[in-house]
């Protein structure tokens, strides 16, 4: 666990987010230390994928104030902002273009530092193909004919193209055959021991908490439980709702 003494780099106060008059998040507050890999559990509908879409700007929040990197944000952010200042969504369908290259879809997650006037792409190219060699070997093909694995590993390697602080990732196990999920996770170990936050949304409670530093149990759009991941692993209701027989 990191030291909390620690400024954050994501701080989440109060977070409420409505789809007209329902509200799918109620007072949500947490927060992401740099190199910290942070997850959120839950069962389906609580509003987990809302609260990242929320955070990266895809989605308006009524109340509630957002801080990243020191700078804070109330009711509507805009997402080339948040990626400029090094947020990354991997979102839960991953959104790859299937009619282009394994490479052309990479090189487009460096779009925003291009933009912003830096020439690394080549170099944060190469960087990638480290982490996911398979990547380098289907690097011509096209990422519509990629397996659910390959195309997963596209996602999260699009999004490092942007050479992110913190990295969201939204059920990245969904789908994936056993030995995918922990070549997944393993990466995001690796992401954070190099210095970047991970912010990681998944089902697969027991494989999330095994990596993550700390963690929140979202249910029905509020944080139910919280603490360092090992604590709420021996938590009983976190037992019986998600790790054991009865899980959810």
């Amino acid at each position: 666990m990191e030291s909390t003494s620690r400024a954050p780099l994501l701080s989440v106060t109060d977070l409420c987010v409505s789809y007209g008059k329902v509200e799918a998040l109620h007072h949500v507050s947490l927060q992401v230390l740099p190199g910290q890999i942070v997850t959120v559990i839950g069962p389906n509908g609580a509003g987990k994928t809302t609260l990242l879409a929320a955070i990266m700007g895809v989605l308006p929040f009524a109340r509630g104030e957002i801080t990243f990197g020191g700078e804070t944000a109330g009711g509507h952010i805009e997402i080339e902002q948040m990626v400029a200042r090094g947020m990354t969504l991997v979102p839960e369908k991953r959104e790859l273009f299937g009619e282009m290259s394994v490479e052309d879809n990479l090189l487009l997650g460096a779009f925003m530092r291009r933009r912003l006037g830096f020439r690394d792409e080549r170099q944060t190219l190469e960087k990638v193909y480290g982490i996911f060699p398979r990547l380098k070997e289907r690097r011509r093909q096209m990422a519509g004919t990629l397996s659910g694995g390959e195309r997963q590993m596209l996602a999260v390697g699009r999004a490092l193209m942007a050479q992110p602080k913190l990295l969201m990732l939204d059920e990245p196990s969904l789908g994936l055959a056993p030995l995918i999920v922990r070549e997944i996770f393993r990466v995001v170990t690796d992401l954070a021991a190099m210095g970047v936050a991970i912010l990681l949304v998944e089902q697969n409670a027991r494989a999330a908490l095994q990596i993550a530093d700390y963690g929140y149990v979202l249910e029905t759009g509020e944080i139910a439980l919280e603490g360092p991941s090992d604590q709420l692993e021996d938590d009983p209701k976190v037992i019986e709702s998600y790790l054991g027989l009865g899980r959810k």
